[in-house]
């Protein structure tokens, strides 16, 4: 194989009260990693597209880079790579964009080396593309991106990532305003302590979700889809979330609350015809009331994660 593309998906982190420690993957959108065997050492970015001259080729820069660079010097390995990133997904969403370009870049990479790790492997590797995105090796995006599935990071130190099961019926509906929260802005909105009592809804919400989950209990999953740290603080940063996720419940939604750190928004449904009435209607409100553009992608729990286009 001298030639491969590759599709990481995009991932919806926190999923209400699983602050830093929750993440799903979804369907679309997700960005596409085009690697190439080369003839000079090391890794090398010849090509960005759709990312409007933002991104670094800078292969100790560029998340793709990165977690390949790494596979390599892992492996011990001398062979070179260039890689063209292709996003397909806005930067400064919510969805994992930059998880999304570690996961693609590193499973092309190890892809064209004969995989020699397995996909559960490579997850170290997209944890330091993230580190250089946002200046912390977190694995709530690139772990459901590349596994696929609900995730729940149990520990860091050591890492222990745990697979969730998701009921069949379970759809997500992931609407994006047309406006960038920065990482650095969200974390930095976050409060520094909560209460006790704030803790104790927390972690039964938590609970609740992992329990709905493992039950096929759509209404658990609903009732714990509650997020009393991050959602209140993170909102301000949302013109409209409030209205918009109002707007999502009222149309019958599981739950709803804020992807990542934003300012994109999920909602859950038990069905797709349910999930896409939802999506049209979120996408309605923020143009309606405050003249925000949005994208609306609705999907079942994407338990695929990567997957190979070409080669």
């Amino acid at each position: 194989m001298h030639k491969i593309k590759v599709f990481a998906p995009a991932t919806v982190a926190n999923v209400g009260p699983g602050f830093d420690v929750f993440g799903f993957a979804v369907e679309q959108p997700g960005d596409e990693v085009v690697a190439t065997l080369s003839d000079t050492r090391g890794v090398r970015v010849i090509e960005i597209t759709g990312d409007n001259g933002l991104l670094s080729k800078d292969a100790d820069k560029n998340t793709a880079a990165v977690a390949a660079k790494g596979l390599l010097e892992h492996l011990g390995s001398n062979q070179g790579i260039e890689l063209s990133v292709h996003k397909k997904m806005p930067l400064g969403s919510g969805l994992g964009s930059s998880a999304a370009s570690a996961v693609a870049g590193v499973v092309a990479a190890n892809e064209l080396l004969g995989a020699p790790l397995s996909r559960r492997e490579l997850l170290p590797f997209t944890m330091e593309g993230e580190r250089v995105a946002c200046g912390a090796a977190h694995a709530d995006n690139v772990a459901p991106s590349l596994l696929g599935g609900f995730i729940l990071i149990r520990s860091y130190d050591p890492l222990d990532v745990i697979r969730i099961p998701t009921p069949e019926n379970l759809w997500c509906t992931v609407v994006h305003p047309h406006i960038e929260v920065r990482t650095e802005d969200a974390r930095r909105i976050m409060p520094k302590e909560i209460s006790i009592p704030t803790g104790i809804a927390q972690w039964g919400n938590t609970a609740g979700l992992i329990a709905g989950l493992f039950a096929n209990d759509l209404e658990l999953i609903g009732r714990s889809l509650v997020d009393h740290v991050a959602e209140p603080a993170r909102s301000q940063l949302i013109p409209g979330f409030t209205e918009v996720k109002k707007t999502a419940l009222r149309l019958g939604a599981l739950g709803s609350s804020i992807s990542g750190s934003g300012p994109s928004v999920f909602a859950l449904s038990d069905s797709q015809e349910k999930a896409k009435r939802i999506g049209q209607a979120m996408h309605d409100a923020w143009t309606d009331r405050y003249s925000l553009d949005s994208d609306v992608f609705v999907s079942q729990i994407n338990k695929e994660g990567p997957r190979i286009i070409s080669q």
